[in-house]
């Protein structure tokens, strides 16, 4: 339950991490250990990154990289193209990232939020300061609303990330309960996300 850990966390009382690469694991593990002080670090990343084919990192990565809080997009698109901002934390990455590539949606970035509490304002410019104003923003989650991490991200942020890109939701519908019960009809709203996400009206 995401959400928890962070309202847990609020006034820096721990470091909550979605992790989508060996590297990033690496360097965030590596990060704990050598710091000078000592801080909880929560990290929900799910067992199944393990085996996924795309969730690759190389021997220079973990040789030569750092713990970035957040991850540009990888396309290769350059900004002024972008059209569509994607924000997103975790696994669905990946499925993002196969339907914009399915869909040859080149107007589409994908921004990985790897680390969510706590964050900088110096982060998000570092990563989001040349998108355009008018770009569509919008927080991509499979939780419900009510779960995950929309509740702290429109905290954080209200309707405009850095106050000016306009933030909009996509996820499940609010529910007491964290999933559908059913893999069918996980499988048919997590695909609705996709659609949405990459391929609806912005």
């Amino acid at each position: 339950r995401l959400e928890r850990f962070l309202t847990m966390s609020a006034e820096d009382n721990m470091q909550v991490v979605n992790l989508t690469t060996p590297a990033q694991f690496f360097h965030c593990v590596r990060r704990q250990v050598m710091r000078p002080f000592r801080k909880p670090l929560v990290v929900m990343s799910p067992k199944s990154l393990l085996r996924h084919p795309e969730a690759v990192s190389t021997l220079d990565d973990l040789a030569h990289g750092r713990f970035q809080r957040l991850l540009a997009d990888t396309s290769g698109t350059p900004v002024r193209e972008c059209t569509r901002l994607l924000l997103c934390s975790g696994k669905l990455y990946y499925e993002l990232d196969a339907e914009r590539r399915r869909r040859g949606a080149t107007h589409v970035h994908i921004v990985r939020f790897e680390q969510l509490y706590p964050l900088s304002r110096a982060d998000l410019e570092a990563v989001l300061g040349d998108y355009a104003e008018d770009t569509d923003t919008v927080w991509v989650q499979e939780e419900p609303l009510n779960n995950g991490a929309w509740t702290s991200i429109r905290m954080r942020f209200g309707d405009r990330v850095l106050g000016r890109l306009p933030l909009r939701v996509l996820g499940r519908e609010a529910s007491a309960s964290p999933s559908d019960g059913s893999a069918k009809a996980h499988a048919i709203v997590q695909q609705r996300i996709l659609d949405e996400a990459v391929g609806g009206e912005a």
